[in-house]
């Protein structure tokens, strides 16, 4: 483990994760250290589920981001001071399809092999092992408002884990 960071529980989290989430944003990161990618998300959760404490990430199968977290078992969700701000950008407008985004925003992937990687420079990371997923079906949704968000009728899915290990700066 990076020696800046120190283990906390998740009951421990101070931060309101309305903000953390929906203002500050995460980057939702798969993959091993030298073998990942980082996606940008500002929709998602943190809850207890099935007496486990959770995050809930929401991916579109279009991201490259996608096919990375149907291959791993482990994710992360880090989380940034506002200096970070251009970094969170690039990550969420960039694919990294095409290119290295966790070098290009300046940031850097840790953790050990056996993964999921994070990135060095959060103040906050969610380490994370899938326990289920949900792909979102349009004929579920009860307000009709929320096919705005889908014009490429690309439904996002939702992925459950349950968090392992909580590292705060």
């Amino acid at each position: 483990m990076d020696n800046q960071f120190y283990e906390i529980m998740p009951e421990e989290i101070r931060e309101n994760p309305f903000q953390l989430i929906g203002q500050d944003w995460m980057l939702i990161t798969t993959g091993q250290p030298g073998a990942c990618n980082a996606m940008t998300a500002s929709w998602g959760g943190l809850g207890v589920l099935w007496g486990k404490k959770v995050s809930f990430c929401f991916i579109r199968p279009t991201r490259h981001t996608y096919s990375l977290m149907e291959n791993s078992d482990t994710y992360s969700l880090c989380f940034f001071d506002e200096k970070y701000r251009e970094a969170l950008k690039l990550c969420g407008s960039k694919s990294g399809r095409d290119m290295d985004k966790i070098a290009a925003a300046g940031l850097t992937a840790a953790g050990d092999p056996t993964g999921p990687a994070y990135l060095a420079e959060s103040k906050l990371v969610l380490i994370c092992k899938k326990l289920y997923y949900q792909d979102l079906q349009p004929e579920q949704f009860l307000d009709p408002g929320i096919m705005k968000n889908y014009p490429g009728r690309d439904y996002h899915r939702m992925y459950a884990g349950e968090i392992l290990r909580c590292m705060k700066k």
